[in-house]
């Protein structure tokens, strides 16, 4: 870690502080802290939580070249013009030489980038399945601390992967768009059952009307998939994604979606099915993050290799090398990590 980054750690309470009361430098700063994997971030995860928890996480995806870049600045605008301040994370594409995100947030939000109501940050996936970053989680969780109500999350758009963003959304928006071609087919492989909004971008050429009616024959045709990601399991509650036709590059249709968004809000609200989803993505996360430290504990212990060697030798077939691991883990001599080491 640069020694500068060294020196914004020994004060952890005051860079929290000042981020939750709204200062910019010291938001992307824990966000940096978040993508290092800094020593120290435990501490200031801890100091977050209170403050965290409120914010609507609205996320963003659909197979590449719909618009979702576009859409999403629209979608801020929206926002801002209702009087919202709002957190944006564009996860994009790892450079293969820097780990770093190829595509840049003042390239795809230039018109956002002066405005003090919106934080914009791309974070690379770093070849995270689904398109997001495993840093994901925290950074949302430093945005919504600091005031950023609604988080938009706009992913990569690598198909049907893109699954991903359900466990970090309350609600989650699909862009297709006419002319693409396998738009509709990349519904039927799988994305119809995340999408709590559907949105026909690009709804001003000829065959948008066509996805539209496409969508709908298949909600017909699969209710249960067409209830969306958050729906709940009996019919009498069921969430039926709105189909919204917008032109982002002409702001139409904006103000629809986000009613559409509010109306989805409120049916997680009501029908509990919102306390249900983030109690679901607290549970992954913290197992995310228990396997993450028990994996990095067995990369430097010389007992897997001395299995290893055994299972190569055929003394011990692999299921019983790792029953005989996870004895040892489960061991007092074990050393598991102690609360403040994860």
């Amino acid at each position: 870690m640069s020694t500068r980054r060294s020196a914004e750690l020994t004060d952890p309470g005051e860079l929290v502080e000042r981020a939750v009361a709204g200062d910019v430098r010291s938001v992307g700063r824990l966000i940096s802290l978040v993508e290092d994997g800094a020593a120290g971030l435990p501490r200031l995860l801890t100091l977050l939580a209170p403050h965290s928890g409120r914010a609507q996480v609205i996320g963003i995806t659909g197979a590449p070249g719909v618009g979702k870049s576009t859409a999403t600045s629209a979608l801020v605008a929206e926002f801002r013009r209702r009087g919202h301040r709002v957190g944006v994370l564009a996860v994009d594409p790892s450079s293969p030489f820097s780990g770093g995100a190829l595509l840049g947030d003042r390239i795809r939000m230039a018109e956002h980038a002066t405005d003090p109501g919106v934080f914009v940050r791309s974070m690379a996936s770093r070849g995270h399945l689904g398109g997001m970053s495993a840093a994901a989680p925290q950074a949302l969780r430093v945005l919504d601390a600091a005031g950023y109500d609604p988080i938009l999350i706009e992913t990569v758009g690598v198909g049907q992967s893109e699954v991903a963003v359900v466990g970090l959304a309350d609600t989650v928006v699909v862009l297709l768009a006419p002319g693409s071609g396998d738009s509709v087919q990349a519904v039927k492989a799988g994305i119809l059952e995340i999408a709590d909004v559907f949105v026909v971008n690009k709804a001003d050429r000829p065959d948008a009307g066509q996805v539209s009616r496409q969508l709908r024959q298949l909600q017909a045709m699969a209710p249960a998939a067409a209830m969306g990601s958050a729906a709940a399991s009996s019919a009498a509650t069921a969430w039926t994604a709105p189909i919204v036709r917008t032109v982002a590059t002409e702001q139409r249709g904006m103000a629809a979606l986000v009613t559409a968004i509010a109306e989805h809000w409120a049916y997680l609200d009501e029908s509990g099915q919102g306390a249900r989803r983030r109690a679901a993505r607290a549970r992954h996360e913290i197992e995310a993050i228990a396997a993450d430290t028990l994996r990095r504990r067995l990369a430097a212990d010389p007992a897997v290799d001395q299995l290893a060697d055994r299972v190569l030798a055929g003394e011990l077939a692999p299921h019983d090398a790792a029953a005989e691991l996870l004895t040892r883990l489960a061991s007092p001599e074990a050393g598991l990590p102690e609360s403040g080491e994860i």
